[in-house]
């Protein structure tokens, strides 16, 4: 992928997350704390959603795409099994009448559970085109897809604002409803030859049923990857209060900065790596990809161990404690987007148990940790045992990666990412006891970087430089 495309991927992203740096504050001083929390579950619902009834046949769509000729019919297989299936419940959903929203929100309104079943559905179609869009490194198209719906969010919210209109839930889960419908529909017109041809397709049965053999062991770990990144606010709805929720939802916002590298990176990178090993391209540029993105990792956490005190001047003096939560959140997007280097030989090898093993295990880590933390810390419990849990998780499907593939150096892998954990635990629980070490320790951290990472930096002078990169 060149230079141009990845700029063209990478704009909706880091736009988005402007957009959403706007609009978060502006959230947290208008809406009641309560309904902020109430909005987590909410969003905990779509990626339940989504992560369910996909049937893992997302991941079979990005696997399969450079192998197949008919890629409208490779859509159809991939989408029309879930989409039955999300039907189904739909119709079973509304037929329970205010029972969602009383669940979700603790607010048994009929109209919620109608708004909430909407946006399931089309976060489901959603993810389903935008493959489309990635997978032929469509960028532009892309970013503003992704772009576009926040913008209509803010605008929604300003206008609440504006209009003087009731600070209420329904109000806001209809503002993050019609975002979502109108990336739908954005997804759905620049996709619409694609999809238009997959509907004519016939459907291959023996070809979905060879996807499905990929995608269905991933069921069971995508469910344990929603627990993974959505547990913890299952647990903070149960055993602590709405306020707490919403601390903890506005920290993981904030984090939405470290999804920046994620999103633009797991967009670029998966189909990347397919097609290095479709044309067997060897192992040395997977290895030195997974030390810039190292590099990335540990910068990341560093400047957020020094720099997060700036989050609380931006929100209502309630949220004083997002500033030390939020560093300890980061590390689910970036240890993440890390692992993502490290396992591509369980792609490959096509043995995605594995993977569903990683997330089992990272899973049941996370559940006693919120199960024993929460009482005890609140959010910040449950962001330690988050961040905790992603590190066993990237560990685990390097391991299994070696195991099924081929070999990589760990040593700077696994000791970088161990010093900036330790050091993100520490800085949530007992941060605003130990400021000034924190801040000693942080600085120690960078100054390791600064040296291991040493050639890669001159590179990246040397290319912002228009100069050819300096190797040592």
């Amino acid at each position: 992928m060149t230079p141009k495309k990845i700029v063209a991927f990478a704009i909706g992203p880091i736009g988005a997350a402007i957009l959403g740096f706007i609009s978060l504050p502006i959230i947290t001083w208008f809406f009641t704390q309560e309904d902020v929390g109430r909005m987590a579950m909410f969003q905990v619902t779509l990626s339940f959603s989504t992560l369910l009834f996909s049937l893992g046949l997302d991941q079979s769509y990005v696997r399969e795409f450079h192998e197949v000729e008919n890629k409208p019919a490779l859509l159809k297989r991939a989408m029309l099994p879930g989409l039955i299936l999300l039907t189904i419940a739909v119709i079973v959903l509304l037929s329970l009448g205010e029972l969602i929203a009383s669940w979700l929100f603790g607010v048994p309104h009929l109209h919620l559970g109608v708004l909430v079943v909407l946006a399931l559905v089309t976060s489901y179609i959603s993810r389903f085109l935008s493959l489309v869009l990635r997978m032929n490194e469509r960028g532009l198209a892309f970013s503003m897809s992704q772009l576009l719906p926040k913008l209509l969010l803010l605008v929604i919210i300003g206008g609440y604002i504006a209009a003087d209109a009731d600070k209420d839930l329904t109000n806001l889960v209809l503002a993050n409803t019609a975002a979502l419908a109108f990336v739908c529909a954005i997804y759905g017109w620049n996709t619409r030859e694609e999809w238009l041809a997959g509907i004519r397709a016939k459907l291959d049965i023996d070809q979905l049923k060879m996807m499905l053999r990929f995608g269905l062991p991933l069921i069971l770990g995508g469910l344990a990857f929603w627990g993974l990144t959505a547990i913890d606010k299952v647990f903070l709805r149960a055993l602590a209060s709405f306020e707490d929720l919403a601390v903890y939802s506005v920290s993981v916002s904030f984090a939405a900065a470290a999804g920046i590298l994620q999103s633009v990176f797991s967009t670029v990178w998966a189909p990347t790596v397919y097609k290095w090993a479709s044309a067997g391209i060897g192992l040395e540029k997977v290895h030195k990809v997974n030390r810039y993105v190292l590099a990335m990792v540990v910068l990341g956490f560093c400047l957020a161990g020094l720099l997060s005190w700036i989050v609380a001047i931006f929100l209502p003096p309630n949220y004083a404690t997002v500033q030390w939560i939020v560093v300890s959140c980061i590390g689910y997007p970036l240890l993440y987007t890390l692992s993502e280097t490290t396992v591509v030989g369980i792609g490959i090898s096509r043995r995605s148990s594995f993977s569903m093993l990683a997330s089992i295990v990272a899973f049941l880590l996370n559940l006693v940790g919120n199960w024993w933390l929460i009482p005890i810390f609140g959010a910040a419990g449950a962001a330690v045992s988050t961040c905790i849990s992603f590190w066993v998780f990237f560990f685990l499907r390097t391991e299994f990666s070696v195991y099924l593939w081929k070999p990589m150096p760990r040593l700077l892998l696994y000791s970088f990412t161990l010093s900036v954990v330790f050091g993100a635990v520490v800085f949530t629980i007992w941060g605003e006891i130990l400021q000034g070490w924190m801040v000693v320790y942080w600085l120690v951290v960078l100054g390791c970087w600064a040296v291991a990472f040493r050639v890669e930096m001159r590179e990246v002078i040397g290319l912002i430089g228009r100069r050819k990169p300096i190797v040592v």
